[in-house]
């Protein structure tokens, strides 16, 4: 696994290109079939426990709306959402992830998807009726990747609750903004999201040319999925948007007020990376979901990409904050279409936990003041120097 670095400016620890930076040794072949015109993220369908538990979490704690309900499955949306759902729990034996799943732009697309995976091999179903209520024709595809991934393109239509404003609360959750996927290999992740029709935005790096990260997108955000470097396939988080930094603070301080902070991994915090104001929390499950607002536009064919140093303190938390190993190392198991853990293959290259928190002093703010560091800052995350 390689990558090369045509840097054209360099500001704040990172730098910037025209095009991704990364190239892979091990590719996947690049089908000779079209790939489907992808619009955006737009549900993720999760398998808890206990279906209460989760149920309360998510609606009665994050306020996400009930389209629909029964006795082993609800069925979620964000406020501004006009399809069916955002999310699905549905009850099983073990938690893990049955689908990421993505809106193309015509039902002619469903063809292109069946065409595209099946030329690579890879296990191919379709439902004229969808596999969830609410969803129509739909494509589900175990990719080269081992994530189980669904297109499709029909939809049933409900109510867009943004001028509903009786029910909103002060942490409002808008839209679902993201996946983020545990991969060990990223460049190879990264070739093929890009014969899938993503486009690179943001990337993290070392000088040795390891890729730890690549953030990639279809609308006009900085992704709607990153491929993160770790033992995978499993899937790192979901994420929600909200309008304002405020009601990031606002769902904090409910969590405090329910007794619920041990909810709470990591934040609230500002992103070097996308520079979205986040916080990130741990479902019943331990599925973990961020919350999200304030990245930028990047539509535009000519968008630059940003690459990151991977010793820079400020491109997983702006302030410089610590990370918490758990963020590196615990993950979301994900299903094959028969319902079956994925088996999860373990990364050879560098970790960027190792590389950031396992060495004293490896990581810095400023390169060339790394000897100035304070020393509860050194190596970003160390218990010794937080007690």
């Amino acid at each position: 696994m390689t990558a090369q670095t045509d840097k054209t400016l360099t500001s704040s620890g990172f730098s910037v290109s025209q095009e991704a930076p990364i190239h892979t040794d091990n590719p996947i072949p690049t089908p000779s079939s079209p790939a489907p015109d992808i619009l955006r993220c737009a549900y993720m369908e999760l398998v808890v426990t206990d279906l209460a538990v989760s149920r309360a979490f998510y609606v009665d704690v994050l306020g996400l709306y009930v389209t629909e309900e029964d006795d082993t499955t609800v069925y979620l949306r964000s406020t501004e959402e006009f399809i069916h759902h955002n999310l699905v729990l549905r009850q099983g034996p073990i938690a893990a992830v049955a689908a990421f799943s993505y809106r193309v732009r015509t039902p002619e697309d469903l063809d292109k998807a069946v065409a595209f995976y099946t030329e690579l091999g890879c296990r191919v179903e379709r439902k004229a009726d969808g596999y969830t209520k609410g969803i129509g024709d739909s494509v589900r595809v175990t990719d080269p990747l081992g994530f189980p991934y669904e297109f499709f393109y029909a939809t049933e239509h409900v109510e867009r609750l943004s001028w509903r404003y009786d029910l909103h609360t002060p942490g409002e959750l808008v839209r679902l903004d993201h996946f983020n996927q545990v991969t060990p290999d990223v460049p190879r992740a990264t070739k093929f999201m890009q014969d899938l029709g993503f486009r690179v935005t943001e990337d993290i790096q070392d000088e040795a040319g390891t890729v730890y990260a690549a953030w990639m997108r279809r609308k006009p955000t900085v992704h709607d999925t990153a491929m993160t470097g770790g033992d995978g396939p499993r899937m790192h988080h979901v994420a929600f948007a909200t309008h304002e930094k405020h009601n990031i603070l606002a769902i904090c301080d409910k969590l405090g007020a329910l007794r619920m902070s041990d909810r709470i991994e990591r934040g609230p915090g500002r992103h070097g990376v996308s520079n979205a104001f986040y916080l990130y929390l741990r479902d019943p499950d331990g599925h973990r979901v961020e919350i999200y607002t304030q990245d930028y536009y990047t539509g535009d064919p000519d968008n630059p990409v940003i690459t990151w140093d991977v010793h820079d303190n400020q491109r997983r938390d702006w302030w410089g904050n610590p990370v918490v190993p758990t963020w590196y190392t615990e993950a979301s198991l994900v299903l094959d279409l028969d319902g079956n853990p994925q088996p999860v293959i373990a990364r050879t290259d560098d970790s960027e936990m190792a590389v950031t928190i396992g060495a004293d002093g490896f990581s810095y703010t400023r390169p060339d003041d790394a000897d100035e560091m304070p020393a509860w800052k050194l190596g970003e995350y160390k218990l010794g120097h937080q007690l």
